[in-house]
């Protein structure tokens, strides 16, 4: 359990207290709203549900009706006011339970629920000292790490020129980072919330998942490799205030114009992807080291994408996606097999020159920025996963986007152009890089349709689903190539494109 006091002189910070907690807003979690009538308990609840909303929609209370929903919030939100519950049975009849599955649960005299509290739930008590009040918060399960991380952040926002910014939900992934926008005075910046990374359960020779695919454990990565390729020139948010031991960063702010949001709204997105090319041929033509410093502290070390790190990605396929399509586990002879066939294929990955790879150069993660010029119009974001390896991933990542349609034609001539900018490189080998490109583009799928059916089955996310087709496709193409006809007999025997496009969604 975690503890926090907050003395709110006014209405106005009993609201601006109810819009800061909507920043940790999750469904399957219930805010308890404790306190006599008066004591701001409508007010709070208020301003918490038009914070999820993104604008100050009518919030009745519902002390007549008990619940009301509000579906069209980021994240779906009840209001429950048990003030009129005239009977444990009337609350029974409420389907409370039902809706915590989906919805984000704020309640006022929740007194009434008799003990059934969740064991994620967060308790404000609030009391009343003339036109102040003063609320006590008390945070368990999930929201005692969620109480710890808001007085962080207040603590470290007070230290820096955005102290008085109003603070908006930005984004939230399916990783353990958030981001919140910063408001002050016409100007804006990003809030990064990175807490370290917990170590996960030990998968192989001793090491979690993230060790072994050298996944960032802390905000230190972000704050060496944004800071070396702005030094470098090109356009990674600039790192304005920073408190690495925390988790915590204040960053340049490179505005909404993100690639998939382009694409999905359907921008002439031209210009923008070549640019995104070219800048992967600036890239590769520069010699790329494995230690970036940290600001104000020591290094981080850029670790190599080597076959350890490949390996235990393509058997996410395995371990989730076969059973998720097939309702059974492979065989260990079908496992060996698909391991095997990677190993021989290892080497197409081989470089004599390494360059600092992104993992996901993809439409979430650039940013257009039509006012600068050539590839600085490119904004490089979520770098903290960077490695040392080929440049054809960054490439494969580019032109084949999880999560938005890149026409064939469309990459294929992307894919040409590259080569023919660097077709006069020292140590280019146009025929190798295609070769790698098709490795990347395999090893990629693979590894995606292995984290989607994950997401899905372990996270209960299923929007990720719907993205398995196009996945399954851009795999398809790649098993195409000549140098990889023995992993497409596998995938042909085991995990057909009949049998991969043809899940539920």
């Amino acid at each position: 359990m975690t503890s926090l006091h907050r003395s709110l002189k006014n209405a106005e910070a009993t609201a601006a207290l109810g819009t800061e907690l909507a920043l940790m807003a999750k469904a399957g979690s219930v805010i308890c709203l404790h306190g006599d009538l008066g004591a701001g308990k409508t007010t709070l609840a208020r301003s918490f549900i038009q914070a999820l909303a993104g604008e100050e929609i009518e919030v009745p209370s519902p002390t007549f009706t008990l619940v009301q929903t509000y579906d069209a919030t980021r994240i779906p939100v009840a209001h429950v006011d048990l003030y009129r519950l005239a009977s444990a049975g009337e609350l029974d009849e409420l389907g409370l339970d039902e809706l915590l599955k989906s919805h984000q649960l704020i309640v006022e005299w929740p007194e009434r629920l008799e003990g059934s509290l969740p064991a994620d739930r967060l308790d404000v008590r609030l009391t009343s000292k003339g036109k102040a009040r003063e609320a006590e918060l008390q945070g368990h399960g999930a929201w005692a790490l969620a109480l710890r991380r808001l007085a962080a952040i207040a603590d470290f926002l007070k230290d820096t020129d955005w102290a008085r910014a109003t603070r908006l939900f930005l984004e939230g992934d399916a990783s353990f980072r958030r981001y919140e926008r910063l408001m002050l005075d016409g100007k804006t910046a990003v809030l990064m919330d990175m807490a370290e990374r917990p170590d996960g359960p030990v998968v192989k020779n001793g090491k979690p998942y993230s060790a072994i695919a050298h996944l960032a454990e802390n905000i230190n990565a972000v704050l060496a490799v944004n800071s070396f390729l702005v030094e470098r020139g090109y356009s990674a948010p600039r790192i304005l205030a920073a408190r690495a031991k925390e988790g915590l960063a204040v960053i340049e702010d490179m505005g909404s114009d993100v690639y998939g949001r382009m694409m999905l709204r359907g921008d002439d997105m031209t210009a923008p992807l070549d640019e995104a090319m070219r800048l992967l041929v600036d890239m590769a033509r520069r010699e790329w080291p494995a230690k970036a410093p940290i600001p104000n502290d020591d290094w981080h070390h850029v670790s190599g994408y080597d076959r350890e790190a490949m390996t235990i990605e393509v058997e996410l396929i395995l371990d989730w996606f076969w059973p998720f399509a097939k309702a059974s586990t492979p065989s260990d002879k079908d496992r060996r097999e698909f391991l095997d066939i990677w190993h021989e294929l290892f080497a197409l990955s081989d470089t004599a020159q390494p360059v600092w790879i992104m993992r996901d150069y993809h439409s979430p993660n650039l940013m257009w920025l039509p006012e600068r010029s050539g590839i600085k119009r490119v904004g490089l974001i979520d770098t903290q996963d960077c490695v040392l390896g080929h440049p054809a991933f960054d490439l494969a990542s580019l032109l084949q986007d999880a999560r938005v349609d890149i026409d064939f034609t469309l990459a294929d001539e992307l894919l040409d152009r590259y080569c023919a900018l660097r077709k006069d490189d020292p140590g280019f080998d146009e025929a190798g890089f295609r070769s790698a490109y098709a490795f990347f583009g395999a090893q990629r799928s693979s590894k995606i349709l292995g984290i989607f059916a994950r997401l899905f089955k372990r996270d209960g996310k299923r929007g990720y689903l719907r993205h398995i087709p196009r996945v399954s496709r851009y795999l398809e193409r790649n098993l195409g190539h000549p140098r990889l006809a023995r992993l497409r007999q596998w995938y042909d025997r085991h995990l057909p494109p009949s049998l991969r496009e043809s899940l539920p969604q």
